[in-house]
């Protein structure tokens, strides 16, 4: 199931908030949002909410074990027993297959290639669990004793399919103790109807564009054209992505959960390493915490495990070589930027962080585009004009003139406009009630103008479904 269908939301979601609320006893609210969760989960594939059931029950009875013998080997034994576990069934659902088959490229194998169906959503559910897990044994969070809690903390749907990934330490005290406010509920509704315009009136318009111009073969299209699309791309990825994330967190509002942030206007950043800083926040601090300060053989080589991070980065992305070069391509530059030092970085003029950045992150997109390696070669030489396509051409320029409006849409979008917009209108509009109407007028007209766009619409699946 996804957030952006008219069942989910005029149906699924409204049964859930009234079960919800109608229950005042928090045991009662969380059985609900249990009960809901695995529904929304096992909607198109009910086998899948089987193997998320396995995982939490292993990993609570290992966290348990962690907690009672934390200070000696068995203690150890139960953390590697998860991490074997959690990352196996990790490899084996999503990455077998690519493994088998650059096994079968050397000359004395042929594998069978596995056919197995990817869980939606086993990457982010699976790093939650590691988190839980990790923490338990440094001591940072206590052992949930209760199993149907940890259950509501991984299955809880807001963020199930497409993260944010969240700390179980972000909502440990409220898993038992939360009220949801009316400030809650009207925040929480607000965000839910901006990250679903984000989706729908974007995101969906933006990423038609795309399979225009890149969805066959590339090698004609023009430089204009090349720049055009994979601008236009990266705006896809950051709308579909971070109206998703839009949407988890206003949905967690409205039930009481304060999730992290897991966007923060990225493409306004004035280098790479600030960047990703911004962008997919939940799991860059995951890789900052969990891996860049590992020891290998006793010590933290700094500039290996930054190479790891972004090794494991682009792994994470997907099965297939060009996620993996795409997360060791901005490893390089946030190398590179590290060598040439903070105060040096500030020094250089901000016009000209802008233009490298942002140069940088277009090209990194289409990368992260490109599985195909002769496609991905034709989009390199397409940049420069290496493949002797022209300079610009007729069906790129019109598309930029038929879609200006909507490209114009996106760009400001992209910057904290709405931002500056709410506090403009508050320090104009003294009532504070005005301010209320005025809000809740945008956020209604927001979901009929997205709703409208949904009837009919086939299929609105999320990129990241697919991490």
């Amino acid at each position: 199931m996804v957030f952006a269908d008219l069942f989910f939301l005029y149906i699924f979601l409204p049964l859930c908030l009234i079960f919800y609320f109608f229950n005042k006893n928090i045991k009662y609210k969380n059985a609900v949002l249990i009960v809901f969760s695995l529904l929304f989960y096992a909607w198109g594939e009910p086998k899948v909410v089987f193997l998320l059931i396995l995982s939490t029950i292993v990993n609570w009875l290992l966290g348990l074990q962690i907690d009672k013998h934390r200070e000696d080997k068995l203690g150890k034994l139960a953390l590697t027993g998860s991490l074997v576990f959690s990352l196996g069934m990790l490899i084996i659902f999503k990455y077998l297959g690519f493994i088998v088959e650059n096994l079968n490229a050397l000359p004395f194998l042929n594998i069978p290639v596995p056919n197995i169906t990817l869980p939606i959503g086993i990457s982010f559910y699976t790093f939650q669990i590691l988190s839980y897990v990790i923490d338990c044994y440094w001591g940072k969070v206590k052992v949930q004793k209760s199993y149907f809690k940890f259950l509501l903390y991984v299955s809880l749907f807001p963020q199930l399919i497409a993260g944010p990934i969240v700390r179980y330490s972000i909502v440990e005290n409220e898993i038992e103790n939360r009220k949801t406010t009316i400030t809650d509920l009207a925040d929480g509704s607000c965000r839910f109807m901006i990250g679903l315009a984000k989706k729908v009136v974007l995101a969906n318009n933006l990423w038609a564009i795309v399979e225009d111009f890149f969805g066959g073969d590339i090698s004609g299209l023009s430089v204009f054209g090349t720049w055009y699309t994979v601008i236009v791309y990266a705006m896809y990825v950051y709308f579909d992505f971070s109206g998703y994330s839009d949407m988890a967190i206003g949905l967690g509002r409205i039930f009481g959960f304060h999730f992290d942030e897991n966007f923060r206007y990225p493409f306004i950043c004035r280098n790479i390493a600030e960047f990703w800083q911004r962008w997919h926040i939940s799991l860059g601090s995951f890789f900052r915490d969990y891996v860049l300060y590992i020891p290998i053989k006793g010590k933290i080589h700094p500039r290996f495990n930054l190479f790891l991070v972004w090794f494991c980065t682009g792994m994470w992305h997907g099965a297939s070589w060009n996620y993996i070069i795409w997360g060791l391509y901005f490893g390089i530059f946030i190398f590179i930027e590290q060598l040439v030092g903070k105060k040096r970085m500030k020094a250089i003029p901000t016009v000209v962080t802008h233009i490298y950045s942002k140069i940088i992150i277009i090209v990194g997109f289409g990368i992260f585009y490109f599985e195909d390696f002769a496609q991905l070669g034709n989009f390199f030489k397409n940049l420069v004009g290496a493949n002797g396509n022209a300079i610009t051409d007729t069906i790129s320029s019109t598309s930029l003139i038929n879609n200006c409006f909507l490209i114009a849409a996106a760009i400001v979008a992209c910057l904290p406009v709405s931002e500056w917009l709410g506090k403009l209108v508050d320090k104009t509009v003294k009532s504070i009630t005005v301010g209320q109407i005025l809000k809740v007028a945008y956020c209604v007209a927001v979901l009929a103008v997205s709703s409208l766009l949904l009837v009919d619409a086939t299929s609105n699946p999320f990129l990241y479904f697919r991490f």
